[in-house]
């Protein structure tokens, strides 16, 4: 049982008792893959997840993570531990330890449903502390995550956190679209056990806005999965309960409320205040307001006290009283009003901060997108002048060598004729040569016949 302790705004009327159970019933299945038998045991203690005991048994899983550089030991270790810190008030540690398992996995896709899970029942418990704005942070980032790597489960959990968030800050309208559209992701993600609890909060908006069918009707929906999910009995019954006093159905509401009183899961897995809650309205109903007035004094939150007083004592025709309650009561929505507008700033500052860098990003992404273009630019600028460089060299040494060949052909061809001319001067003289030897030959012939 998670223990009392202030918190600045008032959920859904059965948020607590929903998100509580589904963050452990999403952690139970064994997402890491590790052992067997190291499994059983972890799912046990989550089935108590606020059972200081845990810790024990987390501080030797981390141990033997950290021996073994086994990171999901590891894991597994930090997700046992931080709802303990939480229910202990260390909220420093429980920080620490969510931002741990979100380091260690970070590196691989395949843990990232696990991590999914431990974001969302992180964020649960940073709107019960009054950290709302941090949760939306955490929200908006798994949303933008899950959408990059096409995560419907993801995705799920970020609406659904991000729907929380809106009924706390009485958005009934904006909360049922993050409801719807986190249900229409379970069904993309095939995570059907969670459909019929989206279903109750969805119902638990239409109450807020006055609108009984639709939250009938959604009800309804929810009650089909109880031979599925015996746990939503009590649920079920709760967000009916609610419904039957909104309408001023006495006879449903008695009945169901003492269905639940004789339900023994009623009291085991839902928080006092809840029970508080509806224990005021009941002893109303039934017109016996001393009872109703020490029972609300009961409630942990001022906000909650006084509205529940302010409608008792009107309802009994004490209106000085009730007065005074309302008064008290717009004192305390006025804090939370501007603890809301204070949020909203931060979740406002926080997103113009990430817009500015994903500017800044895209600025330097495509200054350096620039500089590349421009390097390879004026690579290929000076890879074609040295083309040109080299064509143009090529060019002048073929040129020198043609008129180098021109020089050499006309050396030949004057050498040739040089050649021929040499040889006509000797064909000459040999003529020449011949025709006095020819000449003297015949003297001589002719000398010899005398």
């Amino acid at each position: 049982m998670i223990p009392h302790r202030s918190r600045l705004f008032r959920l859904a009327l059965t948020a607590v008792l929903l998100t509580a159970a589904l963050s452990a019933a999403a952690q139970i299945v064994n997402r890491l893959g590790v052992n067997d038998s190291v499994f059983q045991r972890w799912a046990y203690c989550r089935m108590q997840p606020y059972d200081a005991g845990n810790l024990a048994f987390a501080d030797t899983l981390q141990k033997v993570g950290a021996a073994r550089e086994n990171y999901r030991y590891e894991a597994l270790g930090l997700a046992l531990e931080f709802p303990v810190r939480f229910a202990q008030d260390d909220y420093g540690r429980m920080d620490e330890a969510v931002a741990r398992i979100k380091e260690l996995l970070a590196p691989y896709p395949d843990t990232r449903d696990f991590c999914y899970g431990v974001i969302n029942e992180y964020c649960q418990y940073l709107i019960h502390i009054g950290r709302a704005s941090d949760a939306m942070l955490e929200a908006r980032a798994m949303e933008r995550q899950a959408g990059e790597e096409h995560s419907d489960l993801g995705r799920m959990y970020a609406h659904r956190i991000i729907g929380l968030i809106q009924s706390y800050r009485s958005n009934a309208h904006l909360a049922v679209q993050n409801f719807t559209r986190s249900a229409e992701y379970c069904v993309s993600a095939r995570f059907e056990q969670e459909i019929p609890n989206l279903y109750l909060l969805i119902a638990q908006e239409y109450i807020r806005m006055g609108d009984f069918d639709r939250a009938a009707e959604f009800c309804a929906q929810a009650e089909a999965y109880q031979e599925y999910f015996p746990s939503l009995r009590v649920k079920t019954r709760m967000t009916r309960a609610y419904l039957f006093n909104a309408q001023q159905d006495w006879d449903g509401f008695w009945n169901m409320y003492d269905a639940l009183e004789a339900d023994p899961l009623y009291r085991n897995v839902t928080e006092d205040d809840e029970r508080y809650g509806l224990d005021v309205a009941y002893l109303q109903s039934r017109g016996l307001f001393r009872e109703a007035l020490a029972r609300a004094d009961s409630l942990s939150t001022a906000r909650d006290r006084h509205e529940r007083k302010h409608g008792i004592y009107a309802a009994q025709g004490s209106f000085a009283d009730a007065y005074g309650e309302l008064s008290l009561l717009m004192s305390a929505k006025d804090s939370i009003y501007i603890n809301v507008q204070n949020e909203d700033m931060a979740i406002l500052d926080a997103e113009m901060n990430n817009a500015q860098l994903r500017q800044d990003a895209e600025r330097l992404k495509a200054r350096n997108q620039i500089t590349i273009l421009l390097g390879f630019l004026v690579m290929f600028v000076i890879a074609f002048f040295a083309i040109l460089f080299s064509q143009w060299q090529l060019r002048q040494n073929l040129d020198e060598m043609r008129r180098k060949n021109e020089q050499n052909l006309e050396t030949r061809r004057v050498y040739h004729k040089m050649l021929e001319s040499k040889e006509a001067e000797n064909a000459t003289k040999l003529q020449i040569l011949q025709n006095r030897t020819t000449n003297r030959l015949t003297g001589y012939e002719e000398y010899l016949n005398l």
